[in-house]
């Protein structure tokens, strides 16, 4: 089989069995209620399944049967090396299934097929196995206390813990979720969008396959406004852990307020300053990362370096750089293992997308590179890169999170004002910095309010290292032995030696 062949991966889509029912306490279940909701391939412009559209009596379903097995302790007090041993056989299946849910997930979200097989899959794949790796590697402490008592300090899972995903990197996401607080003993009810649901859902029967006990994963497809809802106001979930938009993050503490005070991880929104110094050493390798940064996943990318600042002298032959660069993004058929920009989540998002380049002509700015018309033609759901320039801070498309391949750029001059400029803005989840001056990177990173700041490169990284921001980008970290944080309770035990 030719894995770089269109015509390999248009077959493998047309004989494909998806599963389309909810997992609960290790089987799959109709919704309760008996309601589904149709999951769409945005490029083939088709349905691709009626899938179980679960309600909040699913979720007390869900939330039952993982309380019931974390107080059983079948996981939660299992051995570390025991966990460890079934996460990597989990890892080792979703491996073996990699081209499944690297087709799965293209399909549902319209992404190239290159990047799901090289970047998505695989990277679920590691958080899980990197999590597995760690947990036998996490001591406890002991407290520097006087010489008669005896202070032990060590990690307990925190109990039932809720996932509300997003629609943009759905494994991986749930996956940068499901790593850390499994690897910790927790249980865990996962409720993917429902614009994405393909790849959670068949993520429940590998589960299954590699051990994991009934009831420690769940997962829920259904909508925010119910399913995600009831999660949020539970009285018996413990923790919530979210990637997604402000707004809802911002809703989500007020079900915790509302309900039992649980606690609240946040992965919100983002509109990240990539900030281009006239002293950068390379400009074609930062006109490369700027385009890349911001047209990646057609822009469907909570760190996205979607404000671009660029230091005026070097404006026009920068801005001549990234034109080039951002033609390699034409986009096209994501089944095609050449494409490199595939579909927006769909019809909708992509209008909505679209507005915002309106609202910033409107306002002001100029049109450097026009996305609306692309090789797709008149299709719905296409988008392809856009820039516009004469940007100031006032404007909408410099402010808010357009979750789409449109880059706002803004010239500023000095170092203070581009701190300046890059700081005013609500969110602060990720900045770049290029520049070939040691101590100015050094100052700006030390200065810049983000969770994440890049020095001559956009967005690398690893499991190695945290990864969440600043303001109203939300709090707590994903990724690295920080996220285990969120998922377990400190407990001390404090002895008299007598």
């Amino acid at each position: 089989m030719d894995f770089h062949n269109l015509q390999y991966w248009q077959q493998r889509a047309l004989s494909l069995k998806i599963e389309n029912r909810l997992f609960i306490n290790g089987r799959y279940l109709q919704a309760a209620e008996g309601k589904t909701f149709p999951v769409h391939d945005p490029a083939g412009q088709r349905e691709l399944v009626q899938m179980a559209c679960g309600s909040h009596v699913d979720i007390d379903l869900a939330v039952k049967a993982a309380r019931d097995v974390f107080e059983r302790g079948d996981w939660s007090q299992a051995a570390p090396s025991q966990r460890k041993a079934t996460l990597l056989k989990l890892a080792a299946l979703m491996e073996e299934h990699q081209e499944q849910l690297a087709l799965l997930e293209t399909l549902d979200t319209g992404k190239p097929i290159r990047h799901s097989l090289r970047d998505d899959i695989p990277g679920a794949i590691r958080s899980i196995r990197w999590y597995a790796e760690a947990i036998d590697k996490v001591y406890g402490e002991i407290a520097p206390t006087g010489h008669n008592t005896l202070a032990l300090i060590h990690r307990e899972p925190i109990g039932v813990v809720g996932a509300i995903v997003p629609w943009n990197f759905p494994l991986l996401l749930a996956c940068w979720k499901l790593g850390p607080a499994l690897a910790a003993g927790n249980s865990v009810v996962l409720k993917p969008s429902e614009k994405s649901p393909l790849t959670a859902i068949y993520l429940g029967d590998l589960a299954q396959q590699a051990g994991l006990p009934d009831g420690v994963l769940n997962i829920i497809p259904g909508y925010g406004y119910d399913a995600g809802k009831a999660l949020a106001l539970h009285h018996d979930v413990d923790a919530l852990t979210f990637t997604g938009s402000t707004l809802v993050a911002k809703q989500l503490m007020i079900y915790a307020g509302e309900s039992n005070m649980k606690r609240v991880w946040l992965e919100a929104g983002g509109k990240s300053a990539n900030i281009i110094f006239a002293d950068c050493a390379d400009l074609d390798k930062a006109a490369q990362n700027a385009a890349a940064g911001i047209f990646y996943n057609q822009g469907q990318v909570c760190i996205a370096g979607t404000r671009l600042l660029v230091e005026e002298s070097i404006q026009q032959p920068f801005l001549q750089a990234l034109r080039k660069h951002a033609a390699t993004f034409a986009p096209g058929n994501p089944l095609d293992p050449q494409t490199v920009m595939g579909t927006l989540i769909d019809d909708q998002h992509c209008e909505k997308v679209a507005g915002y380049i309106e609202q910033g002509l409107s306002q002001g700015a100029s049109l450097f590179l026009d996305g609306r018309h692309h090789p797709q033609g008149q299709h719905r759901s296409y988008l392809g890169p856009t820039i516009l320039t004469q940007v100031n801070n006032t404007m909408n498309v410099a402010r808010e999170e357009i979750f789409g391949p449109v880059l706002a750029v803004t010239t500023f001059n000095g170092e203070q004002e581009a701190l300046k400029l890059a700081n005013d803005s609500e969110y602060g989840l990720g900045a770049a910095v290029w520049t070939s001056n040691l101590s100015r990177a050094h100052r700006m990173a030390r200065q810049l309010k983000a969770g994440t700041v890049f020095i001559n490169n956009y967005n690398d990284g690893d499991m190695t290292v945290p990864f969440g921001g600043y303001k109203q980008s939300g709090n707590g970290r994903d990724k690295s032995l920080h996220a285990l944080d969120k998922f377990t309770e400190l407990k001390t035990t404090w002895i008299s030696l007598e």
